[in-house]
């Protein structure tokens, strides 16, 4: 049995198939920064207020997705994958047709929501169908549509957004969520007639589990650790590294290669030691972001340093959602919705300080200061969960109930227990 389990199975076909819609939703969630300039001259604001956008995508996400995985969680989750992306792809729709800063703002949240609903139904999806062992790289395959977002989807739709405006950007994600609602419809199986539907009561039980808010207080520090850096890296290459302008998209592509190898890895070492690779990576991740304070001035380290920042940032993506629905099983939906959640509070938070410290004596490193404190204090949450040896007392890795077990015909019969 012990050979059985060190040779990797291969993973449902459903997994990559999640991986092409979190690939179509991340590259809506990152491309509207690169197109801030278009939208403001097009619909006559000011690029502070455009900026508003990402702020309401952003509170979006972290409102909507645990709601809306409570509201959807008597529905099938084929169904409800399917029906976000239509939302999704309506949502671009109605904000390309407008001329009208506040529709396209109310849109932006919409699109939001229909986002976050995805991805923790996926999820849960993913993870359920790939089987306990491997839930951790199914979520870095998964992922992996957030790293190909980066490093092609987000270039992509910037040049086709300066091409022909940005409307035709957001015509391109709508078709290309409807084909993925089409893929997705058609290749994830349906799922059985429940003989038990979860209650609302039942899925807030998740909200005692101390241990899973533990994992989302060290995901929201952590992720707005390397956020921070990764938000405001422009100017760092430009002011202080001296890289051209032009030459930056080249950089942030080798972000985006460092994350996809990182989603994948972490994903597979997560698997084993999901606590000790969620410490060594946000380790790793503060070691980064602390390096590119004195080694900024140098073009070849601060290329090396934001590929590394990628591989450690994006990483924990792999391992925070497994981790979080391996504490909350009790609702494995909601745990998940709430880990988007806890990304997104991350961002949000170091939005707003880090671009504060901009204007201070620490000028374009400051991000990087912020950066570090914030993923130093994502280490505390951690420490605790390994003193309290939570993985050898956790339930299942991912136990779903009755009603939500899509795909379980896909896992391997046994259940790996902690």
């Amino acid at each position: 049995m012990s050979s059985h389990r060190e040779k990797p199975a291969r993973l449902p076909f459903v997994v990559p198939l999640l991986a092409l819609g979190t690939f179509v939703m991340v590259t809506s969630e990152f491309i509207i920064a690169a197109l801030l300039p278009e939208v403001s001259a097009d619909l006559g604001v000011s690029v502070s207020t455009a900026g508003l956008l990402i702020t309401a995508f952003a509170v979006g996400m972290i409102v909507g997705a645990p709601t809306i995985s409570i509201a959807t969680l008597r529905l099938p989750r084929r169904f409800t994958l399917v029906l976000a992306l239509a939302v999704f792809a309506v949502g671009h729709v109605i904000a390309a047709l407008s001329s009208s800063f506040t529709i396209v703002l109310a849109a932006r949240v919409i699109i939001a929501l229909a986002t976050g609903t995805f991805i923790s139904v996926g999820s849960v999806v993913a993870t359920s169908a790939a089987g306990p062992a491997a839930a951790s790289r199914a979520m870095g395959v998964m992922m992996s549509g957030m790293s190909l977002a980066i490093v092609a989807g987000v270039p992509l739709g910037s040049w086709v957004g300066q091409a022909i405006g940005w409307r035709g950007t957001f015509w391109a994600l709508a078709a290309l969520a409807g084909v993925a609602a089409l893929v997705i419809g058609r290749f994830i199986p349906a799922a059985e007639r429940a003989e038990v539907t979860p209650s609302v009561r039942s899925q807030l039980a998740v909200l005692r589990h101390g241990r899973m808010w533990l994992v989302l207080a060290a995901t929201a520090l952590v992720t707005g650790g390397f956020m921070a850096a990764y938000s405001y890296i422009s100017p760092l290459l430009t002011e202080r590294t001296g890289i051209s302008e032009g030459a930056v998209p080249l950089v942030l592509v080798g972000f985006g290669v460092g994350a996809l190898l990182g989603t994948n890895i972490t994903g597979r070492l997560g698997d084993r030691k999901p606590l000790a690779t969620f410490i060594t990576t946000s380790v790793a991740s503060v070691l980064v972001l602390l390096l590119l304070i004195p080694l900024s001035t140098s073009p070849v380290a601060t290329v090396v340093l934001v590929v590394l920042l990628g591989v450690t940032g994006l990483g924990i993506t792999s391992i925070a959602t497994p981790l979080a629905v391996r504490f909350g099983h009790s609702s494995p939906a909601l745990a998940a919705a709430l880990t988007v959640s806890a990304f997104n509070a991350g961002i949000a938070l170091v939005s707003w300080l880090a671009g504060t410290t901009l204007d201070t004596s620490l000028g374009v490193t400051g991000p990087e200061v912020v950066g570090a404190v914030m993923a130093g204090l994502g280490l505390i949450p951690l420490l605790v969960l390994a003193a309290m040896r939570a993985t050898r007392t956790a339930g299942p890795q991912v136990s779903l109930p009755a009603a939500d077990e899509e795909t379980s015909h896909k896992a391997p019969a046994h259940r790996v227990v902690a």
